[in-house]
């Protein structure tokens, strides 16, 4: 089944990057308590142990402040972002002035916040990061608290201490700068594909308008030559009372003609409806049925099947004004799929499922491509027809919220409209 739905996605930026460095203040909580425990129990330094903990405390608190702030609704900011980033900082100097200073060999940290910026911030931004980490870097460089052995005396396995910790922290950094990089790189193409979707849909939408542009001119212009004839057919049929085929041809003629008076009237009434966004309030029943009667008057050969639960049935719906012209185009899609197959077969599935109003229509075609492409076109593999009925029916379960999902059965091709009942069903 192909989905033609686009949920929402993350964009890159200011709150991708606070979100990526709540998860590292995590880490980093978990790796200087493992690091500062191991230092004071395991190797016996005499560290002082007391403000190394405090300090670790402090940024568990700015973690749950963190945590707390991006669940908020109100946007973040780049400045805010800074600082965050400007807290971890701040920490990681405190904690380094404690171990070594810039001689520590996890001073590299303070590069990680840089790099991750460079992906989600502007040139102003990043600069200021980068004079973040100067300014501590400098600070540590000149003052801080040595630590009580030699940094270069030999411990366990004939590596020197500094070695040892060069090396776990040249796998902190790669892991670190890996992975957050990729997770920011993600959203960076997510955001790609998300602004290639906007910009199809905005070309769909603008051949739609035009459609709609043109459908409108024709029908006020079809007014007056459909008058005219509807004038002219009853003095025919009176002329040639007794020639009884012509007087059958010229009914069927002036059938025709209200037919196409009653199109172009709906047409009128649907644009009406559409500037008013005055919904009809109908049941699923009553909607069903005028949507089917339609089509037996469009399709008189379809051989339709309903399946209608009671449930469904009497939900009632806020019944957009495009919802109705949405089901009739999947319906007249698959009557004439079926023909293709020289069948007349028509199917149609009206279900709700767990908040979601699902139409779904199947018909005894020749199915859709392998690869799902024609449904992102709005046409099937059917010959006849403008090509334009699935378009229009996605761009309208769109613009309600939902999804329209197609696919291939045993028979045929099935196409299934979910619309929320949040936004269709009258509360």
């Amino acid at each position: 089944m192909i989905a033609m739905s686009h949920r929402s996605t993350t964009y890159i930026g200011p709150f991708a990057l606070a979100r990526t460095l709540a998860w590292l203040r995590l880490c980093a909580i978990a790796g200087q308590s493992v690091a500062v425990l191991v230092c004071a129990w395991w190797m016996q330094l005499q560290i002082p142990l007391l403000p190394l903990l405090v300090g670790i405390g402090l940024l568990a608190v700015f973690s749950v402040f963190a945590a707390w702030r991006l669940r908020q609704p109100w946007p973040v900011r780049e400045w805010e972002t800074i600082g965050h980033i400007a807290a971890d900082t701040l920490v990681l100097g405190y904690l380094l002035y404690f171990t070594g200073g810039a001689s520590n060999p996890f001073i590299t940290l303070l590069l990680v916040p840089i790099a991750l910026s460079a992906a989600a911030l502007s040139v102003r931004a990043i600069l200021a990061v980068a004079a973040l980490a100067g300014v501590a870097y400098v600070i540590l460089l000149y003052w801080h608290v040595s630590l009580p052995m030699p940094m270069h005396g030999e411990v366990r396995g004939g590596f020197s201490l500094h070695v040892a910790g060069m090396a776990v922290n040249f796998v902190i950094s790669a892991l670190l700068l890996g992975f957050f990089i990729n997770r920011l790189a993600h959203a960076l193409r997510v955001q790609q594909l998300e602004v290639q979707r906007v910009r199809e849909r905005a070309l769909r939408d603008e051949g739609i308008l035009a459609i709609a542009t043109q459908a409108a001119g024709a029908a006020h212009e079809l007014n007056t030559p459909l008058s005219t004839m509807r004038t002219l057919l009853p003095e025919l049929r009176r002329e040639h009372v007794g020639d009884t085929s012509l007087a059958e041809d010229l009914a069927l003629l002036e059938g025709q003609v209200d037919r196409c008076r009653t199109i172009l009237r709906e047409m009128v009434a649907f644009g009406k409806a559409q500037l008013s966004q005055e919904p009809e309030r109908l049941s699923v029943t009553e909607f069903i049925h005028g949507c089917l009667e339609r089509f037996q008057l469009l399709r008189p050969e379809a051989e339709l099947t309903l399946e209608l639960d009671d449930t469904t049935a009497q939900t009632v719906l806020r019944t957009p004004p495009g919802l109705r012209h949405a089901l009739l185009n999947l319906l007249n899609n698959a009557a004439d799929a079926s023909a293709s197959r020289h069948s007349h077969a028509v199917e149609l599935l009206v279900s709700r499922d767990t908040g979601w109003l699902q139409l779904s229509v199947r018909d005894h075609g020749p199915g859709f491509g392998a690869t799902g492409e024609p449904t992102l076109l709005g046409h099937s593999q059917k010959q006849s027809g403008l090509g334009i009925g699935l378009a229009l029916a996605e761009a309208t379960a769109e613009r309600l919220n939902g999804e329209m999902i197609a696919g291939n059965t045993d028979h045929g091709a099935e196409v299934c409209l979910r619309l929320p009942l949040a936004v269709i069903a009258e509360k």
